[in-house]
């Protein structure tokens, strides 16, 4: 087994820093700004010999419970809840403040093990804050500086005398704990082109089969306010994330874990993506630059359109990005049961999609609402057929014959009178699906006819709504290196 450790303090004491120091990464948002952490994120932590769960929580408010800050505040006491210990973070350089003493009272409720660390204690600005801890009640304080590393090894003792060293000895892996980084998957999406030789492919392996029990990484966009947190709690089943009727509450990508007919999924949750013009703000802008992170290391990417008032300029870029980075679609138009007229509305967004997305031809849509629930099945079906398809791999027979027959049918042009001819082809990978052709001259074939490849392959092979990528090599001269015979 292991153990959860929960980070509590008022704003701005430095809990996402001490946060980010005990993951070994820099996953929490961290800004000089107070406030910046709203929603719980877990993590798996070490610190020396020993490894526990670590949850960073929003800075505790006293605020009315139906504010932002107010529900901040519920997200913060529903980790404490789940914690085995919690450390309960002041400022030294300034202080026990007396909102340090009102939340120091809720935690005595708790009944749940505190440790009182005091942070930024670094030079001899920390001293008096320090001394002046000792009256909270809490015992010796814990002396720390999070951002430069210091006092971490008496944080370690403290807490293997607050669980037992049963309990922070018994598992040398944080079982059961979802990592909560970006770097949810990882994949070799780049391959040597110089290094790729058709005629050392030997046997070709057999066509794989999908496989529909291995986890699966979700990361959910949108524009602000477009449903993507209540859609998350909705699947999940609880009020894990925050949600409310303001704009823009999330900053973090936030994972949660799932399960869906038996087989584990992790959620990201990300910020809204504005226009880029619209972003001035040095803390949008890391919020945006997490959640562009958690498009790179994803699966799927769930595309959230406001049914009310989709396709805006900025919901076409943010597809767009999906397809440039190879991710595997999914378009989810929610607050459908805000629409009235829903056959005529569906029936222009599908022409919409058609017509605005022609690079992702065959786009799965679903209509759906994060309030209610209604859709959501519809939608895990469309991210499973999606998720096989971006792992559908071709046999190098099969796509030679196609070779021949499209270019039978429609012959490369012809580039300064001489005819460009297609050799052989390959699957080179998947996610997405990329493919390597020779031909001669390469550099002169017109992007019109590489449209009409991937166009055919996409209809041939049954691929549609997924990024394809097509890349092009010149055959190697076999006399190429060799030296001219000058003798006579």
């Amino acid at each position: 087994m292991t153990f959860t450790v929960a980070i509590t303090g008022r704003p701005n004491v430095g809990k996402s820093t001490l946060f980010n120091r005990l993951v070994g990464k820099r996953l929490a948002l961290v800004d000089d700004q107070p406030g910046v952490t709203r929603d719980r994120r877990m993590g798996a932590a070490r610190l020396g010999d020993i490894k526990f769960n670590i949850i960073d929580t929003a800075g505790l408010e006293d605020a009315d419970s139906a504010s932002l800050e107010g529900r901040m505040r519920d997200q913060t006491e529903q980790a404490i809840l789940e914690a085995d210990v919690t450390l309960f973070l002041i400022d030294a350089r300034a202080g026990v403040t007396p909102l340090d003493q009102s939340f120091a009272t809720m935690l005595r409720r708790s009944g749940k093990p505190i440790l009182l660390v005091a942070n930024k204690v670094e030079g001899r600005k920390g001293d008096d804050g320090f001394y002046d801890a000792f009256s909270m009640g809490f015992g010796e304080p814990i002396p720390i500086s999070a951002e430069h590393g210091e006092g971490m090894v008496d944080l370690r003792d403290a807490l293997v005398e607050a669980v037992g060293e049963d309990v922070a000895f018994g598992n040398t892996a944080a079982g059961g704990m979802l990592d909560s980084g970006t770097d949810a998957a990882e994949y070799d999406d780049d391959f040597d082109v110089d290094a790729w030789d058709p005629e050392a492919e030997g046997e070709e392996a057999p066509e794989p089969e999908y496989d529909n029990t291995k986890p699966l990484s979700i990361c959910i966009v949108g524009r602000p306010n477009a449903g993507k947190s209540t859609l998350i709690n909705q699947m999940v089943g609880s009020d894990r994330l925050l949600t409310g009727p303001e704009a823009g509450i999330t900053r973090d990508s936030i994972s949660v874990d799932w399960e869906w007919q038996g087989r584990a999924i992790k959620l990201f949750d990300t910020a809204g993506m504005r226009r880029k013009a619209r972003v001035q703000e040095k803390l949008e802008k890391l919020s945006v630059a997490d959640a562009l992170r958690a498009v790179q290391y994803a699966e799927i990417v769930v595309i959230v359109f406001d049914a009310t008032i989709p396709f805006e300029k900025q919901d076409l870029h943010i597809v767009d990005l999906v397809a440039r980075e190879g991710r595997a679609p999914v378009l989810a138009f929610n607050k459908w049961d805000l629409i009235k007229d829903k056959q005529a509305v569906l029936k222009d967004l599908q022409e919409k999609t058609e017509r605005l997305l022609p690079q992702l031809r065959g786009l799965r849509t679903v209509t759906l609402s994060g309030q209610t629930g209604k859709g959501l099945d519809r939608l895990m079906e469309a991210i499973a057929d999606t998720d096989r398809i971006w792992n559908k791999r071709i046999s190098t027979s099969r796509l030679n014959r196609w070779l021949d027959e499209v270019q039978a049918y429609h012959p490369p042009p012809a580039v300064s009178g001489r005819r460009i001819r297609f050799k052989y082809i390959t699957q080179a990978k998947t996610r997405p699906p990329t493919f390597m052709a020779q031909c001669t001259r390469p550099e002169g074939l017109p992007a019109s006819y590489e449209r009409y490849l991937l166009n055919e392959l996409r209809a041939t092979f049954d691929l549609p709504g997924v990024p394809l990528r097509l890349y092009l090599r010149k055959p190697d001269n076999p006399y190429g290196n060799r030296k001219r015979n000058t003798s006579k």
